[in-house]
């Protein structure tokens, strides 16, 4: 299977949303996100990948900022507040999450 950021770009623009769920297989879900000016993103109940397709700017995360770019891979622990800010107008990124609800670090082992 193969979903290429064109595609994934193109089928968020007809969607007329922000993000789109483009694939699904047990715990893991991959979306696409292109946030319009502001992201006004909440924490979220599982564990959260970002893989940045295109733009720039800064990235809150557990109150610290990150600069991303391209290709940037940024990890957040469920639950923790997150955003992205000062972005550029072409930023869009890859938006996978995975795991139990709780995260992770929740897991018995």
């Amino acid at each position: 299977m193969q979903i290429t950021t064109t595609d994934a770009l193109k089928k968020l623009d007809d969607s007329k949303e922000l993000f789109l769920e483009l694939f699904k297989h047990g715990t893991l879900s991959v979306e696409v996100y292109k946030p319009v000016g502001a992201d006004f993103q909440t924490p979220h109940e599982r564990d959260e990948v970002y893989v940045i397709i295109s733009g720039s700017g800064d990235f809150y995360s557990d109150g610290k900022y990150y600069p991303f770019k391209p290709g940037d891979f940024l990890f957040v622990a469920a639950g923790v507040g997150h955003r992205f800010e000062k972005f550029t107008e072409d930023f869009s990124t890859w938006v996978i999450f995975y795991g139990p609800k709780g995260g992770e670090q929740n897991l018995v082992r």
